[in-house]
């Protein structure tokens, strides 16, 4: 393996792929405990492994190749086909075969599954232009009361209403009560 590691491990796949379970195990026994970071060899092995019906050793190594590199898919697949050739003949020590993550991940599928969101009732409809023209009362509370709504409820013939905006600015701007009091004197003569 030290001179061409790609021509290793393709011979080793290649021994896999025909079926020589054994043959691959062979060559790489000389590898155990080298490489024990190496994704491709852990693969090899459980392949290997699994092919030789020894499921409890190729389970470990294929729990350290998902650790390795847990967004490759290859090895993730193999556990899972492992856990459910395992199920079927009722492995022995199911701890080895549980995922907390894939775990939780069913709990929380079961849990959805029933989840009924609440029903709204508002629509997305606009609104009629006839509602939109109707006044709301003079006494009603104006959240933002701002100099821009004033006037345009003093354009708009609300006097009532724009006295009532300049009343609320005079207590949220008291350096400009001056000017505020000024508008609602000009819209007393207007009443």
């Amino acid at each position: 393996m030290q001179n061409e590691p790609h021509l290793f491990f393709a011979e080793v796949s290649l021994d896999l792929s025909r079926g020589e379970f054994q043959a691959g195990l062979n060559k790489l026994q000389p590898l155990a405990g080298h490489y024990p970071d190496s994704y491709l060899i852990n693969l090899l092995f459980a392949k290997a492994l699994k092919g030789l019906m020894r499921h409890d050793l190729a389970l470990g190594y294929l729990e350290k190749c998902c650790h390795l590199a847990p967004a490759n898919q290859v090895a993730w697949k193999e556990l899972i086909s492992l856990e459910i050739l395992g199920t079927q003949e009722n492995v022995a020590d199911t701890a080895l075969l549980s995922d907390p993550v894939a775990d939780e991940l069913e709990l929380l599928s079961a849990a959805l599954q029933d989840f009924q969101p609440l029903k709204s009732t508002e629509s997305f409809d606009p609104t009629p232009v006839m509602e939109q023209k109707q006044p709301f009362p003079d006494d009603a509370v104006i959240a933002v009361p701002t100099e821009t709504l004033a006037k345009l409820f003093t354009q708009q013939g609300a006097y009532k209403k724009a006295i009532k905006v300049y009343t609320s600015l005079i207590q949220l701007n008291p350096d400009k009560a001056d000017h505020y009091r000024s508008g609602i004197d000009a819209l007393l003569e207007l009443l």
